[in-house]
């Protein structure tokens, strides 16, 4: 029996006991069913008729108010409420109560009976409801706005968009639909649009916290963070220093004044963050996501206790685990690190969905599909402009240090982990639900001559808004562009692709102990399936070394380490660049970066990262096993 369907279930047997009179035994009932659901508006209703016949007024109104705090359309609550408001005389609130009955009343019984649904998460037969209705009333807006909230919660964010869009077409003062049309674009990557809305909101409701946070996350998306600092600054000012908002406003803050390089900020606003909330594990997380930031004996004291409360969330939990693992590495203890690495990694592979094999089947489709003949066909396809430079490759390979190396020559602007190729390829191809993977690659053959040049114009247009420099050439660090080379070929040629490899070892077990967040890189966190990944890349690098031959620059990290400077060279002559000494200086240069490493190459280049992994070699048996001969083909 499905999650709802056990839900309902229990509400049915608790109001067949009402109707028997058995009252303490309905009640106890609705109390199981709240321990498993709270947020069921409709058990606080059914409370409130309990209460009701128990001849209990306050009672059954403080369920009533929690029924419709949960779910604003439920009718019945609402007479209830104006019955019992008017039998003591509170003829204020007894008039309120009527006015929402009175509106819902107005509306199509269909938008009550689906916003019902909607609150109480029963999103299939809402959007049932809904599609029926919309069959003959297509521009009611409030029911296609209702309809793309659904679309969107289940993962249909190209409806929800469309959707979003058809509002606004035929209501453009529907702000509220505005605001979500704005929150969907941000999701489906598209912050620069996503802003736009926001500063549309703004210019009505100039002070309105909502489209502020808004306008403040896609600026965060489009790499602008300067002036979100000011802008949590000032909702600060009228915030309660306690509580969720507070946490929340603080954590922002402080992750913008880190992207800028202002750690000693940061770490005010990251401690701050954690007086409003002494459990927010992001928070504790960031302190040690920052790589210098050293643990003291109370924070390690209030970390085991938040770790250890059985009511601390989640994500909470894995967020305070990593940090654990990292404040007992810096102290040297590697068994109570790896305990909490693993205990972390354990956690955060239980809400992911990936699956190796799609990602090795992927890699085998695309070796089928761009073959030597397919680009040979397709010379002199795309945009003839060489400003874009391309960094791939694992995370945690040091693409960052490569980024910023490059990011220090006066002729390259560095920009961020850019998502407009991957968004392409969904567009074309479809994106596989788990790992996010082209389901369909041999849709970008299909691509004309005249499409190709037009993705790339595109390509290069939609990436002008991080580029503040003027400088001739930029840079997109995304990492998992490594399957994209394809398009990146059809679309770009003449666009320079570096590949970044570190040595497996070194490389599986430092993403074995980073956190990348809630969606991204969900392969790291478990050691089979980084060894699986990172052969998986090995095999399509070769791909692409065969029938691309010469294409890609591969660099090696530890090469890099050793002889800094021939790197760089050999780094500036495949760019096409003059030797600049800056960047033999590049911790020195001042520009926003938002990886994990981002402290890290604030700092002049160090052997550290070559060997760290071997303090955890009795744990990483599994990772050694599961990149096979990986270990020496690397280097290859």
């Amino acid at each position: 029996m499905s999650t709802m369907a056990e839900r309902d279930r229990r509400l049915r047997d608790a109001q067949t006991l009402r109707a028997q009179q058995r009252l303490s035994d309905a009640l106890h009932a609705l109390s199981q069913l709240e321990a498993l659901y709270p947020r069921f508006s409709r058990l606080y209703q059914e409370r409130g008729h309990c209460q009701i016949q128990l001849g209990n007024a306050p009672a059954a109104i403080d369920a009533l108010r929690q029924a419709v705090a949960l779910n604003a359309t439920l009718p019945t609550s609402w007479d209830m409420l104006a019955q019992l408001y008017r039998l003591r005389g509170d003829k204020t609130q007894a008039d309120a109560a009527e006015r929402h009955l009175e509106t819902l009343r107005q509306l199509p019984p269909e938008i009550v009976v689906a916003n019902s649904l909607y609150a109480d998460g029963d999103l299939e037969p809402a959007e049932e409801v809904l599609r029926a209705y919309l069959e003959q009333a297509d521009d009611n807006v409030g029911a296609l706005r209702l309809l793309a909230r659904i679309c969107f919660e289940r993962g249909a964010s190209e409806e929800a968009e469309a959707l979003l869009a058809q509002v606004l077409e035929l209501a453009p003062d529907y702000h509220a639909a505005r605001f979500d049309y704005g929150m969907v674009l941000l999701h489906l990557q598209k912050p620069l649009a996503a802003r736009q809305e926001a500063l549309h909101l703004l210019r009505i409701e100039p002070d309105n916290r909502d489209y502020l946070k808004h306008y403040g996350a896609a600026s965060v998306a489009l790499g602008d963070h300067e002036p979100v600092i000011d802008l949590y600054a000032r909702l600060l000012a009228t915030t309660p220093a306690v509580g969720a908002e507070a946490a929340d406003l603080r954590l922002w803050r402080a992750n913008a004044l880190k992207v800028t390089g202002r750690q000693a900020e940061a770490i005010a606003d990251y401690q701050a963050s954690l007086v409003a909330r002494p459990d927010n594990g992001v928070a504790w997380f960031s302190l040690a996501n920052l790589k210098t930031y050293r643990f003291s004996e109370a924070d390690m004291a209030r970390l085991r206790a938040a770790e250890a409360r059985p009511d601390t969330q989640a994500m909470d939990r894995i967020y305070l685990n990593f940090a654990l693992g990292k404040a007992y590495e810096d102290r040297g203890d590697y068994a109570a690190s790896w305990a909490h690495y693993e205990r972390g990694n354990a956690l955060r592979r239980t809400l992911s969905r990936w699956r190796p094999e799609v990602a090795e089947a992927c890699a085998q489709r695309l070796r089928t599909v761009f073959t030597a003949e397919v680009f040979r066909d397709r010379a002199g396809f795309g945009v003839d402009d060489a400003d874009p430079i391309f960094i791939i490759g694992l995370p945690r390979s040091g693409s960052t240090l490569i980024e910023q190396i490059l990011a220090s020559h006066p002729q390259v602007e560095g920009t961020q982990e850019l998502t407009e190729i991957s968004r392409y390829v969904a567009e074309r191809c479809g994106r596989d639900p788990e790992c996010g993977l082209p389901l369909e690659p041999e849709a970008l053959l299909r691509l004309s001559k005249t499409e190709a040049q037009a993705l790339g114009a595109r390509y290069l247009s939609e990436t002008r808004t991080y580029r503040r420099l003027g400088r001739p050439v930029f840079l997109d660090k995304m990492p998992n562009n490594i399957w994209h080379i394809g398009l990146i070929q059809l679309i770009l040629p003449r666009a320079k692709i570096i590949e970044v490899r570190r040595e497996p070892m070194a490389c599986g077990f430092s993403n074995l102990k980073q956190l990348f967040g809630t969606t991204n890189q969900e392969f790291t966190y478990d050691a089979q399936d980084i060894g699986r990944y990172y052969r998986t890349c090995l095999e399509l690098m070769r791909h692409w070394d065969t029938v691309l031959p010469g294409r890609v620059l591969r660099v090696s990290y530890e090469d890099l380490v050793e002889d800094l400077e021939g790197g760089v060279r050999r780094l500036l002559d495949y760019c096409g660049l003059p030797f600049d000494a800056a960047c033999l200086r590049f911790h020195e240069t001042q520009r926003s970066i938002r990886t994990p490493s981002s402290e890290q190459v604030r700092q002049p280049l160090s052997r550290d990262g070559l060997t760290q992994w071997q303090a955890y070699a009795p744990w990483l048996g599994d990772l050694r096993a599961a990149l096979g001969d990986a270990v020496n083909r690397y280097r290859e």
